[in-house]
């Protein structure tokens, strides 16, 4: 079993909570309600600045051109593609650009914020790609189970979102990560912060969803970074 599947295994209840949660599904069968979505919207797009400083620094701390090379090219998608989803989304529903620019973050917004950033100026190549390996690999899979669930949303930017981690694009690089946080070589102590860091992902994942589906506040604190 590879570094990555004794992770996830090892915490198999809190991944099924994250990706079976109502937020993905409802979004998928389209019954999600779009006050809900624009909430969740607005506050990822409020950390999406942390999270280009993420994979930057990943692309900085990376032990080889090779292992940068596939960071370095999702930068590019992201910054050209889905930069311009949440910009266009905001305009199609008359929002004015204070108004998704100068957003407030709620607590949990500003826990994976601080997650983002700590983790990439703190923490190493191994602690980058975890977080990646976490954020990214959870969407694949709630993406995909909509997918093998026949969800086919109507609601465009409900159909848009899906699409953008259902891609054959989207799971290579996914894939790409797991195998990259598998190939290195760790401490036993590099491995242990490897370990927590992946649950306390899982965990501001998980509250994240709650966030954008409940309101409910986060229960970690707003400091919140690498174990």
């Amino acid at each position: 079993m590879s570094r990555f599947e004794r992770l996830r295994e090892r915490n198999r209840e809190l991944w099924e909570r994250v990706v079976e949660h109502d937020f993905p599904r409802e979004l998928g069968d389209d019954s999600l309600p779009l006050e809900k979505f624009q909430h969740y919207f607005v506050q990822d797009y409020a950390f999406f600045q942390d999270f280009v400083v993420l994979i930057a620094l990943g692309i900085a701390k990376a032990p080889s051109m090779d292992a940068a090379r596939p960071l370095a090219a999702f930068l590019h998608e992201i910054l050209q593609g889905e930069e311009v989803l949440f910009t266009n989304t905001f305009k199609s529903w008359g929002w004015p650009p204070e108004r998704y620019r100068g957003a407030a973050r709620e607590p949990t917004t500003l826990a994976m914020g601080n997650l983002m950033g700590r983790t990439a100026y703190e923490g190493g190549f191994a602690e980058i790609l975890t977080v990646l390996a976490v954020t990214e690999g959870t969407y694949l899979d709630w993406s995909a189970r909509n997918a093998a669930r026949g969800a086919a949303p109507k609601t465009p930017i409900y159909r848009d979102w899906t699409a953008v981690h259902a891609s054959p694009e989207f799971e290579t690089f996914v894939r790409g990560l797991f195998s990259a946080l598998d190939a290195l070589e760790l401490t036993s102590e590099q491995e242990e912060r490897v370990a927590r860091l992946f649950e306390v992902t899982l965990r501001y994942e998980l509250d994240f969803f709650d966030m954008g589906y409940a309101g409910q506040p986060s229960h970690l604190s707003p400091s919140g970074g690498p174990p």
